[in-house]
């Protein structure tokens, strides 16, 4: 993951999406299969689809010459897949007798949660144990799910700059936009990268033009969005210092990578400024003194603006590579759309808050942070379910990005190299989040069953001995699979 780095066994990220009607889940998820076949570029793996495949009229079926005398009837187009009933339910005892070995791997440890539904809200689920875990990144579920409902699919994230208090100085204000580069992608870049990032060397020759062209100017930054610490007192306090996560701010860049690649940025604000000041440079500006931060006053003049991708798409990168930073920005600003407050605390507080008024009971939910590094978040199995089934759901338009979003198994994001072992029918038929801390492995998504029934399922271990990690994440894998396999659902009639 690069949840908490380094534990991921192989590199996997890789980029896919596509859209998601309840209904058609299963075929789509046929569909999803295509998407494997992409190339790795800076920033993202390639386009999100393999384009069609050109068919050889030397070898399509209609180009080969009937036998003298046959007669076929004319061709008609397929009809459309038969819709699944969404009023399946799960049956118990055949979900316990399919998982049931597998959540009993002593490699999972000495506590073992699991539950599985329909997508139908509010259906009937199977559980086992006491249904509490700690979640690691599967938080971002939650944090993902807050923002499509707060903010929107189609918000997008702003960063200006405007004209500072004394004659020749301009301010960069962050706006908090989790996918902002330093500089833009080459053509062939652009081509694939998905998505596409703002950059602040766009913004610095929007800037430059608005300022003439030439002279000298001085640069300041306003980072102000975001209050409160930019290290989350509920992690690990080595996180930051090792370069674990970056601190997290309103104004970074390059999800606070430093300009080395190799490290983090330990004030990512002032990174992102010096990163804008030395794009002016290079647009012909005289950049005098080195930024500063400043508090833009109200009513500044706009010299220049980019906006970042819709928050869609957004969050189908934070799911797919399980993003820390990106996941923590927009969890501050769920914080701002609920509270007024973009902060580590206000986020944790307005992610619940939401999940509530969408009638998902958080009642025994505890949740520090927007990415799940935090060894603190309790969250429950019932939570997860609830909030897959609303984004699965009639209601759930707003969300469904949670469910696009989700890495598929054996071929995307974080479960690319996953589910080599267990059922081999389990690829492509598993999407889901993945939880990796030390000691703790989780998987929470959905999974089609072999009546083509989609599952919701959350598979957690969270006191795993170290030495069993690997173990443990196979043993996970084998028990989502298992739904793949399993005849687990019952409909009406």
């Amino acid at each position: 993951m690069r949840e908490a780095r380094g534990s991921k066994r192989r590199g996997r990220d890789v980029r896919h999406s596509g859209g998601f009607v309840r209904n058609w889940l299963p075929p789509l998820l046929v569909v999803a299969l295509l998407a494997s076949g992409l190339a790795a570029y800076r920033f993202e793996w390639g386009q999100r689809y393999l384009p069609w495949l050109a068919a050889d009229p030397a070898t399509e079926p209609e180009q080969v010459l009937l036998p003298a005398g046959l007669e076929l009837p004319e061709w008609s187009p397929p009809t459309a897949p038969t819709a699944v009933d969404g009023t399946a339910a799960v049956v118990p005892d055949r979900v316990a007798a399919a998982l049931g070995a597998d959540l009993a791997d002593p490699d999972l440890g000495r506590h073992v949660v699991g539950a599985v539904s329909s997508l139908d809200p509010g259906a009937e689920a199977w559980t086992s144990g006491d249904g509490r875990f700690l979640p690691a990144s599967t938080t971002k579920l939650l944090t993902v799910g807050a923002a499509l409902e707060t903010l929107g699919p189609d918000h997008t994230f702003t960063t200006r700059v405007v004209r500072g208090d004394a004659p020749r100085e301009v301010v960069l204000v962050g706006g908090g936009d989790p996918l902002l580069a330093s500089e833009p992608l080459t053509v062939a870049e652009a081509a694939t990268a998905y998505p596409a990032r703002a950059d602040v060397a766009t913004l610095a020759l929007e800037a430059a033009d608005a300022l003439g062209g030439g002279g000298r100017v001085r640069v300041r930054y306003d980072d102000t969005l975001f209050t409160g610490p930019t290290d989350n007192p509920a992690w690990r306090r080595d996180y930051v210092p090792d370069d674990i996560v970056s601190p997290i701010t309103a104004l970074m860049v390059d999800g606070g990578v430093a300009p080395d690649g190799l490290s983090r940025s330990d004030d990512p604000s002032l990174a992102a400024a010096d990163a804008f000041a030395d794009a002016l440079g290079a647009a012909g500006l005289r950049v005098v003194g080195e930024p500063r931060r400043d508090v833009v006053r109200p009513g500044a003049e706009q010299l220049a603006v980019v906006e970042g991708a819709p928050l869609a798409q957004v969050a189908e990168r934070v799911l797919d590579v399980s993003d820390n930073e990106g996941a923590e920005v927009l969890a501050h600003h769920v914080g701002i759309a609920t509270s007024g407050t973009g902060s580590f605390e206000a986020g944790a507080a307005g992610v619940l808050a939401t999940l509530a008024g969408l009638g998902i009971d958080v009642s025994g939910d505890e949740v520090y942070d927007g990415s799940g590094l935090s060894r603190r978040n309790r969250i429950s199995t019932s939570t997860v379910l609830g909030l897959l089934q609303r984004a699965a759901g009639d209601e759930g338009e707003p969300l469904r990005t949670l469910v696009t979003g989700l890495p598929v198994a054996g071929f995307t994001g974080s479960l690319t190299y996953r589910f080599d072992e267990g059922p081999a029918l389990a690829r492509g038929l598993v999407r889901a989040k993945t939880g990796t801390l030390t000691g703790v492995h989780a998987l929470a998504g959905i999974a089609v069953d072999r009546d083509g029934v989609p599952l919701a399922f959350v598979l957690a271990a969270d006191k795993v001995a170290p030495e069993d990690r690997y173990d443990a994440q196979d043993a996970l894998d084998r028990a989502a699979g298992s739904l793949a396999t399993c005849r687990c659902s019952r409909t009406p009639g």
